[in-house]
């Protein structure tokens, strides 16, 4: 789950109260301009000025007012508060601190943008492992839904090769040990799909691909297409959505870890040329938000803490050596330093970077 970085007890006292019934009086509300104004980056971000800070929050506070409940009740959220009474008050603060500081002003910028095309925008969000990237197009969803526009969510997952395709893949490549590496995905279908579906004005149903991954003992594999109909924003989210290959150079010399053997690197140098495929699926994005861990090595620890919370239900999972191996597979075949890091400063292909602390709450929101 995303969070906000922490804020003075003011603001999050002040939201709780105008929740509770008591709106805020002059001075608070003062807080709220101040709290905007005084972070530069993110008012960039998100188009907030002190020329129009007024109007952006009484708009954000309709909205606000409006949907906290049902944000609330959303499951991931609702068993949180339930499985963690004593910190109730703290997770029910970080979730209305979330909706005030990112949630919200996001929604509202995506239908401005939106309003600015004559078809659906297509919004993609890159986020590795414990980023919050499904519960960020969850809750968009429900804010975009209150504000009358309809959301479509696309995994890249959605777009994998069938479970026969994989096997074939996997027998000319045995380095593909799992589903996910680039060259694994059906980008043809994804292309058409994206094309479809930005073209689409009328009332007529679009076919999107939807993955089963339990299917084949958890390999997964394609299941029924779901018909969808006048999707007006695409949330198009993955662990390398929008990754763009670098120049072969880069794996020549020292690389970072795990990629230390000159077969690491070949298996590295091979991933990054596959991207190449993926460009036509990039290009049909509208815009691209960053979900960026401030050490990509925290995936590792935020998918141990995912595997325990998992085996805690009763679930099978993955022992912490398991953990380790796959974590680490996918930091050969696409290492975020070598990959993600540039892209994030790199105003062409990345609009918006939202930097993910250890405890998965944000740091800097910014425009690259």
């Amino acid at each position: 789950m995303i969070h906000p970085v922490s804020s003075s007890p003011s603001l999050g006292d002040i939201l709780n109260q105008w929740i509770s019934g008591k709106p805020p009086n002059s001075s608070a509300w003062q807080k709220l301009v101040t709290a905007e104004l005084t972070q530069p980056e993110r008012g960039k971000a998100f188009g907030i000025t002190s020329d129009n800070v007024e109007e952006k929050l009484q708009e954000r506070s309709r909205l606000f007012l409006s949907v906290y409940t049902d944000v609330f009740a959303l499951p991931s959220f609702a068993q949180k508060i339930q499985d963690d009474r004593e910190k109730f008050g703290s997770i029910k603060t970080n979730i209305i601190l979330s909706m005030w500081r990112l949630w919200l002003p996001l929604a509202i910028q995506l239908v401005d943008y939106r309003k600015q095309l004559d078809r659906p925008l297509i919004q993609g969000i890159l986020g590795g492992q414990g980023t919050g990237k499904t519960t960020l197009a969850v809750v968009l969803k429900l804010i975009l839904a209150q504000l009358g526009y309809r959301t479509l969510s696309l995994s890249i997952d959605d777009l994998y090769k069938t479970y026969q395709e994989r096997q074939r893949l996997r027998e000319k490549d045995p380095r593909l040990i799992w589903r996910g590496p680039p060259g694994t995905h059906d980008v043809e279908l994804g292309v058409q799909v994206l094309d479809e579906l930005r073209s689409h004005n009328s009332s007529d149903s679009i076919l999107v691909p939807r993955f089963d991954k339990s299917a084949w003992e958890g390999a997964g594999d394609r299941t029924d297409f779901e018909s969808v109909q006048n999707a007006d924003i695409v949330l198009f989210e993955g662990w390398f959505v929008g990754v763009r290959p670098v120049a072969a150079t880069v794996f020549a010399g020292a690389t970072p870890a795990p990629i230390e053997t000159e077969s690491d690197r070949a298996f590295a140098r091979d991933m990054n040329e596959q991207l190449k495929a993926y460009l036509p699926l990039w290009e049909r994005l509208d815009r691209l938000i960053v979900l960026y861990p401030i050490d990509y090595r925290l995936s590792l620890q935020w998918r141990r803490q995912a595997e325990a919370e998992m085996i805690a239900t009763g679930k099978s999972g993955m022992s912490d050596s398991q953990i380790n191996e796959f974590v680490k597979y996918f930091w050969k075949a696409l290492h975020p330093e070598l990959l993600i890091t540039p892209l994030i400063h790199n105003p062409d292909w990345v609009d918006l970077v939202i930097e993910i602390n250890p405890d998965h709450t944000p740091d800097r929101v910014y425009q690259p």
